[in-house]
Order: structure tokens, then C-alpha cells, then sequence
């Protein structure tokens, strides 16, 4: 058994068991999204890719990047900072707490967002900072900060994508120096102080009482113009009605002025008489109007001739056919009267 163990072999066996060790040491597996910083000796080396990698051990190792991440704790989130040789180039999401933001109406509220971003220079995010993490979130808390304190209360909820458009937009300079890409930011959640809130439920009851009486204003307004179309309307077509029933009286007229003078003759005498006659008519139906003032009317001269006709015209015949068997006198023309309104 002596024989069998020589310093020859032994020394053999110590070999094979420290080119294992270097061999199971260097043999470095990398997943895939997923890089390592090698440094030798203290200096950066070398970045490895995914699949399969050697280094030297004891002279090549990984540079760790330090990492912080939230986690839940009941109701409140609490960090945890870790020191990870890997680093993950896959798109990342930092949901820190909620951050008192003071706006420009002197109101302070809690703002609870979430930050997106990817590691895109795995050798800037390990020398240029010296927590990419930590660094990362106080950016995101100073530049929601800076740009919601621009703003109003009621801006505020109105433009969520454009205060998270302008942290993105004040963030990617500085972030992009630590090898850091942000894809987006977004503002989750947003808490007032009670009183606030209140003031705000009161504003937006009165807000919409004041659309309902604009909403019922308008109503009545647009009722008032439609009823105010319509009566335009109706005493367009009365207008018209008594137009075309004026014309047809005066057709009519005209044409029992025709038949009498065609039955009497179209003498210049015959031609006064009907005329008279119809003025006669006219003066009668004015009569009870004349009158409702006062009680007598005193008619003149020219009208007691005009009413003589008329008169004279009922004594003679019962129709206008009649006058050509009853001739006219002079003194049937001439005379005067006084009517009483009660007569």
C-alpha cells in the first residue's frame, strides 16, 4: 500500500483535483437576457453574453451591481437592497411609495407612481453610479417633485400623461449616462387631504347643478323660440288667408258690379249709381263701430247721398236685375240724415 501512494502520485491526484476545481470554477453559465461585468485583477475585462463563458478563477471574477428593490409589508412597502452579479436586461419596473408633492395652489398631495426602465450598458450601470437603482428612484422622485409642483390641483388629474410625458422627458438625460433606458413613468395613484377632497365633491355637485340649469335654460330657450317660429308662422298664413279672402271679395265685387252694369247699361249716371251704391254698403257696416263711442254720429252730406242711393236701390228692386225695369230719379241722389246709434 506504500508503494502504491508515491509523492509522484500524490502529487498527480493534487493536480487533477485542482484543474477540477479551476475547471468547475471558471465554467461560468450565463442565462439568457441576462450579462455579467468581468473584471481581472481589480479592472474591467470583459462583458459576457449569454450561454456558456470561462474565466480564470482567482483572477477574473464578476462585478456585482447593487439593486433596490420594494417589498409589501402589510400596508406599507419596504426596501430591500441586494448585491446581484447578474444583471437583468429585460425591461424592469420600480414601484416606490407614494412621495408628499406640493402643487402650486399650496395643496399637498401623495403621489404613488411606477418607473419602467431597462438596462441597456451593463458597464455604465456598474461604474458610473455607484447604486443605479437607488439613484434611478431619487431622479424619479426629484422630477415628479419639480413638475407637479408646476401645476394645479385640478391640472393635475386632467393631465396624468402629460406630467408623466415630462418626467420621462426630464429623466432620459441623466439616466442614459448610467446606461439606463426609460420606457415610460406613470402616476398611479393621487391622495389629497380630506378637507380638500370635500371641497372638491362640493365643487363638482355645484358643477354639475350649474350644467343642469344651463342644460334646462336651454330647454326653455330653444321652447320659446319654437313657439315664437310657430305663431310667426300662423299669423303668416292668417295674413295670407285674409289676402287671398280680400281678393276674393273684391273679385266678387267686381264681378256683381259687372252683372249690374251689363243688366243696366255702362252709362257714366248708371256706373255713379252702383258705385254709390257699394259705398252706401261700406258706410253701413262702419256704422256700429262708429258708434261705440258716444251716441249719436252725425254722417256727412256725401255720405246721407251715397245711403239714399242705397235706400233707393232696396225700394226699387230686390235684386240688381231689377233696375232695368225700374229706372233712377235724380232726387233719389240727394239728401242728408242724422242716424242715431240706437236706431
Amino acid at each position: 500500500m506504500e508503494n502504491f501512494l508515491t509523492p509522484s502520485l500524490i502529487l498527480s491526484l493534487i493536480f487533477v483535483v485542482i484543474g477540477i476545481l479551476i475547471i468547475a470554477k471558471g465554467l461560468v453559465i450565463v442565462r439568457q437576457s441576462e450579462v455579467m461585468v468581468i473584471e481581472r485583477l481589480g479592472s474591467f475585462n470583459r462583458v459576457l453574453e449569454s450561454g456558456v463563458n470561462i474565466i480564470v478563477p482567482f483572477i477574473e471574477r464578476p462585478r456585482p451591481i447593487t439593486m433596490i428593490r420594494y417589498v409589501r409589508m402589510g400596508d406599507d412597502y419596504h426596501p430591500v437592497t441586494t448585491d446581484e452579479i447578474r444583471i437583468d436586461r429585460r425591461e424592469t419596473v420600480m414601484d416606490f411609495p407614494g412621495q408628499p408633492v406640493v402643487t402650486t395652489d399650496n395643496v399637498t398631495v401623495k403621489i404613488n407612481g411606477a418607473l419602467y426602465y431597462q438596462i441597456i450598458d451593463p458597464r455604465r450601470a456598474v461604474y458610473e453610479v455607484a447604486n443605479m437603482s437607488q439613484a434611478v428612484e431619487v431622479l424619479a422622485k426629484t422630477t415628479l417633485r419639480s413638475v407637479v409642483g408646476k401645476m394645479e390641483l385640478d391640472k393635475l388629474f386632467e393631465s396624468r400623461a402629460e406630467v408623466n410625458n415630462a418626467i420621462q422627458a426630464e429623466m432620459e438625460e441623466p439616466a442614459s449616462k448610467w446606461g439606463v433606458k426609460l420606457t415610460r413613468v406613470e402616476v398611479q395613484d393621487i391622495s389629497m387631504p380630506e378637507e380638500v377632497e370635500n371641497a372638491m365633491r362640493l365643487q363638482m355637485a355645484a358643477e354639475r347643478k350649474r350644467r343642469a340649469t344651463v342644460t334646462e335654460a336651454e330647454g326653455e330657450k330653444s321652447a320659446a323660440i319654437a313657439m315664437a317660429q310657430g305663431q310667426r308662422e300662423s299669423s303668416i298664413l292668417n295674413a295670407e288667408g285674409d289676402k287671398q279672402s280680400a281678393i276674393l271679395r273684391a273679385q266678387g265685387e267686381q264681378e256683381s258690379i259687372r252683372l249690374v252694369l251689363s243688366a243696366i247699361g255702362e252709362s257714366e249716371e248708371n256706373k255713379r249709381t252702383v258705385v254709390g251704391y257699394l259705398l252706401g254698403q261700406s258706410y253701413i257696416k262702419a256704422l256700429p263701430t262708429m258708434a261705440q263711442d258716444g251716441e249719436r254720429v252725425f254722417v256727412p252730406y256725401e255720405s246721407s247721398a251715397l245711403l239714399g242711393s242705397m235706400g233707393m236701390f232696396r225700394e226699387l228692386a230686390g235684386s240688381p236685375e231689377d233696375l232695368v225695369r225700374k229706372p233712377l230719379k235724380d232726387n233719389d241722389l240727394r239728401g242728408g240724415f242724422v242716424a242715431s246709434a240706437g236706431s
